[in-house]
């Protein structure tokens, strides 16, 4: 059974009133939809609110649900507006680079390449890319970065992107398109590539 197929049993089995149901799924994406709405909303306390409040809308919206797309598409979506709201309310724009991002990117894995081969140097250079490409994410405007983090991070379709962000799918092909440009630009110096190359 696809986990389409398990969250439509779940979301049915919430509509007729099973409030354990909708804790399974809760607890299946909320680590998702924290990781998502922290892109938007720095602060840890106020995104572990949204995240809250967009299980909230979602409950609440629930009985409305048709499945006409995945559970965690229209959740995601929901996340989306619920911290588009808060920073609206609280007129606050997310910064481009935190702290906690430089910690984030010191603790990137160096992945399964670089075990044989953690030199220095190798170390250094992984940490220095990290850090690059977060803070060229945090840089790009909030549409751009939106597309790339639920694509790259979260794993998502360009079809399931399309629904998220309710634009066409052409559209969500371009602003991924420009947001692997800007990484790729800001990354060339450090990888010494040309211009003619992306990565």
């Amino acid at each position: 059974m696809s986990d389409r197929e398990t969250d439509q049993i779940l979301v049915e089995r919430v509509q007729q009133g099973d409030k354990q149901a909708f804790g399974l799924l809760v607890a299946k994406y909320q680590r998702k939809l924290m990781r998502l709405v922290s892109r938007l909303v720095r602060d840890q306390a106020e995104a572990e609110d949204v995240v809250q409040e967009a299980f909230i809308k979602a409950y609440r919206a629930l009985p409305g649900f048709r499945g006409d797309s995945a559970f965690y598409t229209w959740l995601y979506r929901i996340g989306i507006n619920s911290a588009k709201n808060h920073l609206a309310t609280r007129s606050k724009r997310p910064p481009t680079l935190t702290e906690f991002d430089n910690e984030e990117a010191e603790s990137f894995d160096e992945g399964e390449l670089l075990r044989d081969q953690n030199t220095p140097e190798r170390i250094l250079m992984s940490k220095e890319i990290g850090a690059t490409v977060n803070a060229a994410i945090e840089a790009l405007p909030e549409d751009l970065r939106n597309a790339i983090v639920l694509r790259e991070i979260d794993g998502l379709s360009y079809d399931e992107i399309a629904m998220v962000m309710e634009c066409p799918i052409g559209t969500v092909r371009s602003r991924i398109f420009r947001a692997r440009e800007a990484i790729a630009e800001k990354l060339r110096p450090l990888l010494d590539t040309t211009p003619d190359r992306r990565w």
